[in-house]
């Protein structure tokens, strides 16, 4: 579960599903991987959400009680509403998929779906979406660390932790982005610019001195995740 941070940031996924243990299953799941989840029962209530605003991304049945999910999104879409949508549907007709993209929808997933697949698609809509306007955070605290963005401060067990600049920059940019896999390609270019002389292998050693510094256990992280085949991903 995310860490305890001064406002939330992470990542709001609205799920619109009217299946109980559906919605049980993956907001315990979103949860456990670094997002805020909010769910509705039907139609009009998501509806109703999701007009509201502030969701990064839209999880959405398509058979959903009051409103279908396809009138749902194309309403959404009418009022202008660009969240990303990804259909939930129980049907493998491809007209049901057609009709969905068609109305706004911008991915979609049949069930019974596979998680792992179900989060990176969730992860691949995250990042092609423009980050939502949000206060930034003052701190955040993870474990037993407690980090101070506007000081420059990082803080473990109470006692002063320091980080260079860049590990320090590295961190902030790991926390505003948690639980997302991030590339080394995009670290490199987010927090050193593509500086000359930078290599993916500069972001294996400075996220290694990040767990030697924050991390309980560097060898068996907690927080500061690796992600085999893509990268890394923070879930504190």
């Amino acid at each position: 579960m995310p860490g305890n941070s001064e406002p939330t940031v992470e990542p709001r996924i609205l799920l619109i599903e009217d299946e109980p243990g559906l919605v049980l299953t993956l907001a315990d799941r979103l949860s456990s991987e670094g997002y805020a989840v909010e769910t509705a029962t039907d139609g009009e209530q998501g509806l109703a959400k999701a007009t509201a605003g502030g969701f990064d991304l839209i999880i959405l049945d398509i058979m959903l009680p009051r409103l279908s999910g396809f009138e749902v999104c194309r309403r959404l879409r009418q009022a202008g509403i660009q969240t990303p949508i990804l259909m939930l549907t129980a049907r493998s007709q491809v007209v049901d998929k057609v009709v969905g993209l068609k109305t706004g929808a911008d991915d979609y997933v049949t069930k019974p779906f596979d998680m792992m697949e179900l989060l990176a698609r969730i992860e691949a809509l995250l990042r092609r979406a423009p980050a939502r306007t949000a206060k930034p955070a003052e701190s955040h605290r993870f474990g037993s660390v407690r980090v101070d963005f506007r000081r420059a401060e990082v803080l473990k067990d109470g006692r002063p932790v320091t980080l260079a600049a860049r590990e320090f920059a590295l961190l902030r940019y790991l926390i505003e982005h948690r639980g997302v896999a991030l590339s080394r390609e995009e670290l490199l270019e987010k927090v050193w610019g593509y500086e000359p002389g930078t290599t993916t292998r500069t972001v294996d050693v400075h996220i290694a001195w990040l767990r030697q510094k924050l991390e309980d256990n560097p060898k068996y992280p907690q927080f500061i995740l690796t992600v085999r085949g893509q990268g890394y991903k923070f879930a504190g």
